[in-house]
C-alpha cells in the first residue's frame, strides 16, 4: 500500500458515493455556478457573524452530500473536517452539530485533500465502512482573520487572491457506485523564504511541485496518465511559477490538461485579482465541477493537488515567513 516514501495506493479504492458544493452570492456568478448544489443569495446567511455563517455552509454541504447518498448520520462511522478559522471551530461546530464521530486537522487550504486521502486510508483499511469528508471557508472571515477586516476597505496588490465562500463534502464508501479514490500522495512542508501574505500563489507553488514530482517518481507515471492535473488555489501568479519549476525539472504538462482551482471558480471579468483561494476552493471545483465531469464520462482520471500556507496571524507579526503543503489525490471514473 505504501509505494516509495509518501505515496498511498489503496488496495481497497474507496467509492465516493455522493458529494456536494456549496457557495455564496459571488460564486452564484462564477464560472462553475452550475456545478453548485446550493448557492446562497446573503453571504451572513442569517447569521450573526461571518464565522457562523461559515459554519453554516459546511453543514449544508455535509447534510446534503448524506441525503444525496440516501443515509443518515447514524450510518457515518467519522467525519474528517478542518478549515481556517482559529482552532476550526466551523468544522467542530459542524460536528456538534451531525453529532458524528470527529477528526479535526488543520492543513489550511490543503485540508479537502488531506481529510480525503485520510478517508480513503479509513476505509482501505478496514477501519470504517463510511467517512465524511467536509471543509469551508468564508471571504469576509478569511478576511478579518489574516489580512484586514473587508469593512476597511484596504487595498490589495495583484498577487492577492480572493478567499471563495463555499463549502464541500464527500462521502466515501466501502462499495456503491462512483468515483475512487485509488492513491494519494502525502507531501511534505517546503518553504522557499516567501513572507507576503498577500502572495500566497507564489508560496505555495514549490510545495505543488515537490508533492506532482513526488507523486509522478513514486507511481512511476506522468502527466499523460491524467485527463486534468489541478492544483488548489495557487492563482493566475502561482500557476505560472508552478509551470515554470515544472518546465525546469523536466516535467512537462500540456496547458489544457495543467490548471487550477483558483483559475476555474470564478470568471475572468470578476475582480478576484489573481484568483480563488481558501479551503473551499478546491473543495467546491474538486467534489462539485469534477465529481459531475467524472460521473458525466467526460473525465475518467483526475489529480487534484490541494495547496495550503500554513501560516498564522501570529507567526506573520513574528516576521515568520511561510511554509507550504501540498497533497495530492488521485481519482477515477
Amino acid at each position: 500500500m505504501l509505494t516509495g516514501k509518501q505515496t498511498w495506493v489503496y488496495d481497497k479504492q474507496p467509492v465516493i458515493i455522493s458529494s456536494a458544493a456549496v457557495g455564496g452570492p459571488f460564486e452564484a456568478q462564477g464560472n462553475l455556478a452550475q456545478d453548485f448544489d446550493i448557492l446562497n443569495d446573503d453571504i451572513w446567511m442569517g447569521q450573526k457573524s461571518f464565522e457562523k455563517a461559515e459554519k453554516k455552509l459546511l453543514e449544508q454541504a455535509c447534510e446534503t452530500a448524506i441525503s444525496k447518498a440516501g443515509l443518515q448520520k447514524e450510518d457515518i462511522q467519522f467525519f474528517i473536517s478542518g478549515d481556517l478559522i482559529n482552532q476550526i471551530v466551523p468544522s467542530s461546530f459542524t460536528a456538534r452539530t451531525l453529532s458524528i464521530p470527529y477528526f479535526g486537522i488543520y492543513g489550511a487550504c490543503s485540508s479537502s485533500m488531506e481529510g480525503l486521502a485520510l478517508a480513503a486510508l479509513f476505509i482501505s483499511s478496514g477501519f470504517a465502512s463510511k467517512v465524511l469528508v467536509g471543509t469551508s471557508s468564508h471571504n469576509a472571515a478569511a478576511e478579518k482573520q489574516y489580512r484586514y477586516p473587508t469593512e476597511y476597505g484596504a487595498q490589495k496588490p495583484p498577487t492577492a487572491q480572493w478567499t471563495v465562500t463555499g463549502a464541500g463534502a464527500a462521502l466515501l464508501s466501502d462499495s456503491g457506485t462512483g468515483p475512487r479514490v485509488v492513491a494519494a500522495t502525502i507531501g511534505r512542508v517546503v518553504d522557499m523564504g516567501t513572507s507576503d501574505p498577500f502572495n500566497m500563489g507564489a508560496a505555495m507553488a514549490p510545495a505543488a511541485v515537490d508533492t506532482l514530482e513526488t507523486h509522478f517518481r513514486e507511481l512511476g507515471v506522468d502527466a499523460s496518465h491524467y485527463d486534468i492535473i489541478a492544483t488548489g488555489d495557487l492563482g493566475k501568479l502561482g500557476h505560472r511559477i508552478a509551470s515554470d519549476l515544472l518546465t525546469q525539472r523536466g516535467i512537462d504538462i500540456p496547458s489544457d490538461k495543467f490548471t487550477d482551482c483558483g483559475m476555474l471558480v470564478y470568471k475572468p471579468d470578476q475582480p478576484v485579482f489573481s484568483g480563488g483561494s481558501g479551503c473551499a476552493c478546491a473543495a467546491v471545483v474538486t467534489f462539485g465541477h469534477f465529481m459531475n465531469r467524472l460521473k458525466k464520462g467526460e473525465l475518467k482520471r483526475i489529480l487534484v493537488i490541494a495547496t495550503g500556507a500554513l501560516l498564522s496571524p501570529m507567526s506573520y507579526q513574528q516576521k515568520e515567513t511561510i511554509p507550504c503543503i501540498a497533497h495530492a489525490v488521485a481519482i477515477e471514473a
